[in-house]
């Protein structure tokens, strides 16, 4: 059944589609005049009695199954609202018609039906169908009705094939689009502005993370898919535009894992005059109401958790945090008894860090971070590894920084905006040099940012807040690829042992 191109082809039904198309029949036509949805027909129609109803009804959609009883068939169509059943009569279409129904028209083709609307003796509302008309044949068999598209990496792979047989990985997608949705009519709500900053960059920032590289051949110059939009999103800030957004699609060149995708998506928000206390409150009314309107409750299982997403939330600093969760203090202890409790206790990392602070991150991340499953804020980060948030108003080697966890995992991270350019000149370069000593995630010096710090941005506060992570906690889902139409995948081998989806009517 398949080359070596990897086709899914069925012989039989490759073979009835010439025999078709070489017979004058339009297999694939241009159009058809659908008025209705399966949907909304069953919901008109929640009174129907067992008598057909006077006014008639077109639908065109996917054929999921079909159940001969000699002159009568019985059929389940689906569009993008659900499905309906067919009722399929010889006497109603006509000799040649039904004929040809029966011979040509398979599980899986896309038809168009008109009919009238009447309820079966058990009860369900159906179609009493008295045309069919062929739309697209298909030649690709679906998977077995009775268990569907089971193997994990065709879903992925295959994402088309698994909208066809799921009904869960469809709501999960529409709960996604909702929730973009929300999102944006949200934030236009509170006067922000949404803008689209360049995805191909001279010079990679805005987060620490090792970037995708091109080569532009008419530049003769290498360039940089995005790892954020900060920087950008800030130049909007210096320019005079006070309330700013952009939902962002971002590449990062890292690992592949449940919560990480080298492509995924994110808000960016930034607001003038305002600070990072400010943006932790916009991100809870944001979330919160979120996931409410998609899950039609404040409270959502995830794994094997409720999580509240009633605010106000919880707000730790994260000396707080690591004090409460292990005893460490790291304003008592000496860098080397740091270094001493990370190496016994072997966490990862403790061989680079070399400052109170770094350390801080550490205990944080091997302590805290785990136990954060219901919407918590930890606020308060070491400089070291902020280097774009401002520095703290009243506590030394700390900056004005947050980040949001929800179900252990980071959903958001916040910042009031560093606006010195002197201070910023100089955080990149620290950057630079972590960068030239092999830290392949360390940010590179973004000269025309600081020129334009120059120029003067007002107090500021940001935030960038994980999409596909925000779905998955309002859908329920575990793994990042459940929520991401077309994840990233290992390349197939054929010939190497891959698993394939077998399918059949």
């Amino acid at each position: 059944m398949n080359d070596i191109s990897g086709l899914n082809f069925d012989e039989q039904k490759v073979d009835k589609l010439k025999e078709l198309q070489e017979s004058g029949v339009l297999v694939y036509p241009w159009e058809y005049a659908r008025k209705d949805h399966a949907a909304e027909i069953k919901n008109r129609f929640s009174d129907i009695s067992h008598d057909k109803s006077e006014e008639a009804v077109s639908v065109a959609g996917r054929l999921y199954t079909k159940r001969s009883h000699g002159k009568t068939v019985f059929a389940d169509l689906g569009d993008e609202s659900g499905k309906i059943q067919l009722y399929i009569r010889k006497n109603d279409l006509g000799d040649d018609a039904f004929s040809f129904f029966a011979k040509n028209i398979d599980v899986g083709d896309i038809v168009g039906v008109r009919g009238h609307i009447f309820r079966t003796k058990v009860g369900e509302i159906s179609i009493w169908v008295d045309e069919i008309t062929l739309l697209s044949k298909a030649i690709c068999p679906l998977p077995e009705k009775y268990h569907g598209l089971t193997n994990v990496e065709t879903r992925y792979r295959q994402r088309y094939l698994d909208l066809i047989t799921n009904d869960e990985a469809r709501s999960i997608f529409k709960t996604r689009s909702k929730i973009i949705s929300k999102l944006r009519s949200d934030l236009f709500g509170s006067g922000f502005m949404e803008f689209e900053t360049p995805t191909i960059q001279p010079i990679y920032g805005g987060a620490n993370a090792r970037p995708f590289t091109t080569y532009h051949n008419y530049l003769d110059q290498k360039l940089y898919l995005r790892i954020a939009p900060e920087l950008y999103l800030k130049r909007l800030i210096v320019g005079g535009f006070e309330k700013v957004f952009e939902i962002a699609k971002n590449f990062r060149n890292e690992d592949i894992d449940t919560h990480h995708n080298p492509e995924f998506t994110m808000v960016e928000i930034y607001s003038a005059y305002a600070d990072y206390n400010d943006m932790m409150s916009l991100t809870e009314n944001l979330i919160s109401g979120i996931i409410k309107e998609a899950a039609g409750t404040s409270e959502v299982t995830f794994e094997e958790d409720t999580i509240n997403y009633a605010i106000p939330w919880r707000r730790m600093s994260m000396e707080e945090a690591v004090l409460d969760a292990a005893g460490i203090d790291i304003h008592t202890q000496t860098v080397e008894e740091l270094r001493e409790h990370a190496e016994k206790e072997r966490i990862e990392g403790w061989e680079k860090a070399a400052t109170p602070g770094e350390f801080l991150v550490l205990f944080f991340e091997h302590y805290v971070e785990p136990t954060l499953i219901q919407p918590t804020f930890i606020y308060d980060f070491p400089i070291e590894n902020s280097p774009l948030a401002k520095k703290h108003r009243t506590k030394p080697g700390f900056t004005e920084r947050f980040e949001l966890f929800i179900a252990a995992m980071e959903i958001a991270n916040g910042f009031s905006e560093l606006n010195d350019p002197l201070d910023q000149k100089a955080r990149f370069e620290e950057q630079d040099a972590r960068r030239q000593r092999g830290d392949l995630e360390a940010q590179m010096i973004d000269y025309d940012f600081i020129n334009a710090l120059g120029y003067g941005m007002p107090p500021t506060g940001g935030v960038g807040i994980g999409v596909d992570r925000l779905v998955m906690l309002a859908t329920g889902q575990n793994s990042i690829k459940e929520v991401i139409l077309f994840p990233s995948m290992k390349p197939i081998r054929f010939g190497e042992g891959e698993s394939e989806e077998e399918g059949s009517d």
